[in-house]
């Protein structure tokens, strides 16, 4: 996937609170979706929707353990964040140099 379309992806995933709230928890530790849910506050299948969004913006990873198929530990990928990270970096370069050219605030005014 091209960098501009996961920075697409990943703000358009953050753009949620409990997906905010779950990226929060997960950066302490990776967590079961379950526990993930009772944090959150939100049933199962609705937090299982978020952690899908998550997983599509690649967000987060998960994996079961050894011998149980039916329990997903979820854990945070840095190389999104990597990403959007960088396109803020270039965004907020823009708007400084904008800025120090002494420019309008508001075209017209």
């Amino acid at each position: 996937m091209s960098a501009p379309r996961l920075v697409d992806r990943v703000l358009g995933a953050l753009a949620d609170p409990h997906r905010r709230r779950v990226i929060e928890l997960l950066s302490v530790e990776p967590r079961r979706a379950g526990d993930l849910a009772r944090e959150v506050g939100l049933a199962p299948p609705s937090m299982s929707r978020h952690l899908r969004a998550l997983r599509e913006a690649r967000l987060v990873d998960e994996e079961s353990p050894m011998g149980d198929a039916r329990v997903r530990i979820y854990r945070l990928r840095p190389q999104p964040m990597a990403h959007l990270k960088a396109w803020l970096e270039d965004a907020e370069r823009a708007w400084n140099e904008q800025a120090s050219a002494g420019g309008p605030d508001r075209p017209g005014t």
